[in-house]
């Protein structure tokens, strides 16, 4: 889990914002063991299917996605180092605001 989706969580948490991971590859016990030694405290989901990759046409890891509240998809990037900058604050920021 890239640290960087771990501080969106921890950050923009508590403000409303939900972060998800979706795993695509791993079993449940291979999961569970590594959210309990990375200490990671968003949650992580299992798609064994490869059913969110189809549906959101996924070509590489990490992606992220970042979906409003009224299920619209209002953003996407292909890393996990630019939630944390100026623009993805603001689109955060923007999300819980607005």
């Amino acid at each position: 889990m890239p640290s960087t989706i771990q501080q969106v969580h921890r950050e923009y948490g508590p403000r409303g914002l939900t972060v998800l991971a979706i795993n695509m590859e791993e079993d449940r016990a291979t999961v569970a063991r590594w959210v309990a030694e990375k200490k990671v405290t968003l949650t992580v989901l299992l798609d064994p299917t490869g059913a969110t990759n189809r549906a959101y046409r996924v070509t590489g890891t990490p992606t992220v996605f970042v979906v409003g509240r009224d299920g619209t998809l209002v953003g996407k990037a292909f890393s996990t180092k630019e939630w944390m900058g100026p623009v993805g604050r603001a689109l955060l920021q923007a999300l819980l605001t607005g």
